[in-house]
This record gives C-alpha cells, structure tokens and sequence, in this order.
C-alpha cells in the first residue's frame, strides 16, 4: 500500500449492525463501556459508532490528550492524569464499566521529563506496576499489557475498539488519485520490510525510504515527528512513508493510524 497498513480515517459506511444473543456475547442494549482516550480523531470516531450502537460510553481522557469534544459524545466524561492508573480503574468501577476500550496517541516522551515523579506524580498503583510488571524493559508492548493486567485485577477487560467500528479499517488498494511510480512501489515494498522488522522490536512502526535507503525510522517521538525528520534530511522530497502493524500486532491497543493532523 502506498500511504498506511491500517489508516483510521476511513468514510463512515452508516450504523453497525449488533444483536442480542441468548449464550453471553456482545449486547449493545443500553450497555456502559469504557473509553480510555488519548489524543487524536480515534477516541471520537469510536465514540461516534457506539453512540449509534445504543451504548453508554464513560470516558476516561489522558489529561493534555484527550478532545474536549468527548464531552459532548460520551454519557460521563473524567480527565485523568497519565500516571493516575488507580483512579482510571475507580473512575470505571464507580460507572459498572467492566469491558474497555483504548484509542488514540499517548505521548510516551512525558516519560523522560525532568524530574518526572513531581512533573506527573504516578498513584501507588502506577508506582507498583512500573517497578514491578515493568522491570525487565519500558517498550510500548510491555506497558500497554502492564495496563492491561492492572485493569484486569479489578475485573475489567479490554477489548479493540474496532470490534465496534470496523469500517475504520483501510481496504486494500490505492487510496490516492495516481498509483504509486516503479520507483516508490521499489521504495514501499524496501521500507515494508524495514518497518515490519522494527515492529517486530517494538521500536516503532514508520520509516521514510528515498532510492532504497532509510531516512528516518521511528522511535518514542511517534509518526509525525519521524515525518517531520524525514523532510529536513531529505530537502528534495520524493521520499516514501511506509507505516504497518507490527507483526505481534494486539487490536486491543497502539492501532496504527494516519489521521488527518499526520497529513
């Protein structure tokens, strides 16, 4: 594919279907589901299609993350602080949330601020999962099911947001007016190898190619900040973006997304 693997900014296709079953699966009768947002058109787009599901969502937005524009979509809305782990999963248990969903961009680097313990002042609960769940490596895959193993201490469990709103997902194809040139499906078909072998790493899940070499690769500073490095490296322009879902990909968090800010 010449611009995304999973692109989230897909048309709205109308209502998703759902049923009610008699042996426990998904039900959308009035049901509450969690929302954990961080930053970008995601968190929206999935509050949007369970709205037309009939769900009750209760938001819970990264503090300097998450859209004010939550507030309007979502039954309840609370902002919480990144390192406040303990009171994301009170603020859910108080609604009766039992199953969550994750969306949108957390920005990691707030990690490596100075003097991080005043900057965000983790809870107990983040203190004890960054020092224990977290000890070998901070890599986003271990982060994420360190959050993942907290929640479900306390009965709740996440789920992928694009259970509920799958036409998000890019079809396969040209997404653009013209194919890609022989040069750059030479420079796609490079930099999908480059980026699937750092996924696999769990580095990051971009790369900027030009004539089969790499210009950038992305790390902790997140897509459009690798695409910002590409363009000062490469004045000429003509280089290629090639971003993919990692190959131990887990749906329930980090979707790869090209959103309209990235363009």
């Amino acid at each position: 594919m010449s611009i995304s693997t999973a692109t989230l900014i897909g048309r709205q296709k109308g209502m998703i279907s759902s049923q009610v079953v008699p042996n426990g699966e998904r039900s959308t009768a009035r049901r509450t589901i969690g929302l954990l947002a961080g930053s970008g058109r995601f968190p929206i787009l999935f509050a949007e299609a369970a709205r037309r599901q009939g769900l009750r969502i209760h938001c819970v937005g990264i503090r300097y993350e998450a859209s004010p524009e939550l507030k309007t979509l979502c039954h309840s809305f609370e902002v919480v602080g990144v390192t406040k782990l303990g009171r994301m999963i009170r603020s859910f248990k108080r609604q009766g949330v039992t199953e969550v969903v994750m969306a949108g961009k957390v920005t990691k680097s707030v990690m490596y601020t100075p003097m991080r313990f005043v900057q965000l002042w983790p809870d107990w609960r983040m203190i004890r999962m960054w020092y224990g769940r977290l000890r070998d490596n901070k890599k986003d895959d271990t982060i994420l099911l360190g959050v993942i193993a907290e929640f479900e201490e306390d009965g709740i469990v996440f789920t992928s947001a694009l259970d509920y709103c799958p036409e998000l997902l890019v079809s396969d194809g040209v997404l653009t007016r013209r194919k890609p040139t022989p040069a750059e499906l030479n420079d796609i078909r490079f930099g999908w190898g480059l980026a699937k072998e750092m996924g696999r790493l769990d580095v990051g899940q971009s790369v900027a190619v030009k004539e089969g070499a790499a210009l950038a690769i992305e790390a902790i500073e997140g897509t459009d900040r690798c695409i910002e490095r590409a363009g000062q490296l490469c004045r000429a322009g003509g280089w290629t973006l090639v971003k993919v879902a990692k190959p131990q990909q887990d749906m329930r968090f980090d979707v790869p997304t090209i959103g309209v800010t990235t363009i």
